[in-house]
């Protein structure tokens, strides 16, 4: 029983000529970049900075987005490399296949669905608030059944769902085109954000910057941080040890360069332009989020910040509720991407996994006309269009971590083993100081893992006995690369 065949590299490039399978050129590093931030700016930078700043690292949060961002830098030089020496699409879940086996890949596979349908409905839903404050504050107040903060059911986040299905089945370049245009007005937005906030900044605000650690209801019970239950350490928020704790939750702001990977068979020339847009969105992003977060825990002592709405909020409560309008119209643009990055990215690996044959061959049709896998990504678009619109998914957000995380220790060890495999693949990109910083990269994500919550760990170990079943139960059985082995014997 051999869930650990590989698929070759030449395989896989080989697989994606296939002419029903076969994903249309468009895209270059330009456009990456723009990917890149179009679906990391979002939640992270509108959402995350007050809550975390308030609730465990105080006005440290800024040197929590720069922990994550470090621990991300890490993982993104090992995506470079692999991206650019195996440019299909499916990102860490290709990778895992060529270098670690066929069960590994599919774990990462399962894994990558539930990051990226979870965040993508999560996001939807934070969009949806946005969308009924902005209306609000123009006098058209929408029904709480459907806009509230319960709803019966939240129609503005299914519709906004359904509408990005459409852009996505129409085109790849359609939808690079409508993300740089989003793109471009959020980044404006927050750029104004950091220049007019400057004004209001008081250096009182800053002071403990390192708030004395203590106990709160915010670790205790089964929020507690893992890290600190398994070495007996009574669960505290800030000090040094909520700056770690924070960063496990900012991390959420990061994801989504690894989606920049999912978009490597429809790149023009992926050997040089995928390591830029990965490297170049992520760079920008860490900036752009050191920044605000310095801003607004300047603006506002920072056990007085919104969790709903920190940056509008902080510009709020200095009067200035100009900036608190245009800041919800940025926000309602990021977050826009975001749901639409995160949506292509999901249709992107289970478009890998089913040419494979682990989930059914026939969704992985390509249309056409429009060159993009529409059965898959109208399947996604209706199931995220469901989740957004029914269930309540706060609580499920740092799900969305701990998959990431995961999938980035098993891409980064797999640079470890490929280099061993297979060291004559040409790499336009090569990781620097291997083994030295894989290895860096992957004890610093489990580091960060252990840094969740234990509810968190339990609902990923729910989540990965699931996919275990289904695979040994359909993909086994249907896997293309048994049944190479089985006619090569």
């Amino acid at each position: 029983m051999d869930i650990f065949r590989t698929k070759s590299v030449e395989q896989s490039i080989r697989d994606t000529e296939a002419p029903e399978h076969r994903l249309r050129k468009r895209l270059t590093a330009l456009d990456l970049t723009v990917f890149g931030i179009g679906v990391i700016v979002g939640t992270g930078i509108f959402v995350l900075t007050g809550q975390v700043a308030k609730q465990t690292a105080g006005p440290a949060v800024a040197l929590s987005f720069v922990v994550a961002g470090v621990v991300c830098g890490l993982a993104a030089l090992c995506y470079a490399e692999f991206a650019s020496t195996i440019p299909v699409a499916g990102s860490a879940y290709t990778f895992s296949f060529a270098t670690l086996g066929e069960f590994p890949a599919w774990v990462i596979g399962w894994d990558l669905m539930l990051e990226m349908a979870l965040a993508a409905a999560v996001v939807a839903v934070g969009w949806s608030g946005y969308f009924a404050s902005l209306m609000n504050s123009i006098g058209v107040h929408l029904p709480d059944a459907i806009a509230g903060e319960n709803p019966v059911v939240n129609l503005p986040a299914m519709v906004i769902v359904l509408l990005l299905t459409v852009v996505l089945v129409a085109g790849i370049k359609l939808s690079s085109r409508v993300n740089l245009v989003i793109v471009t007005i959020k980044v404006a937005v927050i750029l104004l954000v950091i220049v007019a906030g400057l004004f209001f900044v008081k250096a009182a605000n800053y002071s403990p910057f390192i708030p004395p650690a203590r106990a709160t209801p915010a670790v205790a019970g089964l929020k507690a941080p893992l890290i600190q239950v398994l070495f007996g350490v009574t669960p505290v928020a800030y000090g040094v040890i909520g700056v770690f704790s924070a960063a496990a939750v900012v991390f959420f702001a990061f994801i989504g360069f690894d989606v920049v990977a999912t978009a490597a068979e429809e790149t023009i020339n992926p050997q040089r332009d995928l390591p830029r847009g990965i490297l170049g969105s992520l760079a920008i992003c860490t900036v752009l989020y050191v920044a605000v977060s310095l801003v607004v825990v300047g603006m506002q002592r920072y056990d007085q910040l919104s969790i709903k709405a920190p940056l509008a909020d902080a510009f709020a409560a200095v009067g200035q509720h100009w900036a608190a309008a245009l800041i919800s119209i940025g926000a309602i643009a990021g977050l826009t991407t975001v749901v639409m990055i995160l949506m292509l990215g999901q249709t992107r690996v289970l478009f890998a996994m089913c040419r494979d044959g682990l989930l059914p061959r026939p969704m992985a049709k390509v249309h056409p006309r429009f060159g993009t896998p529409a059965r898959l990504t109208v399947i996604i678009g209706v199931v995220s269009a469901l989740l957004s619109g029914f269930i309540s998914l706060s609580e499920l957000a740092e799900l969305v971590n701990i998959g990431t995380l995961f999938a980035f220790v098993v891409v980064s060890a797999g640079v470890i083993v490929l280099r061993r495999t297979r060291p004559d693949l040409p790499r336009a990109f090569r990781t620097p100081f291997v083994p030295v910083l894989p290895i860096l990269s992957v004890l610093a994500c489990l580091y960060l893992m252990l840094n969740l919550p234990i509810e968190t760990w339990l609902r990923f170990l729910v989540w990965m006995v699931v996919g275990a079943a289904v695979y040994f139960a359909y993909g086994y059985r249907h896997s293309r690369a048994a049944r190479t082995d089985s006619s090569a014997g």
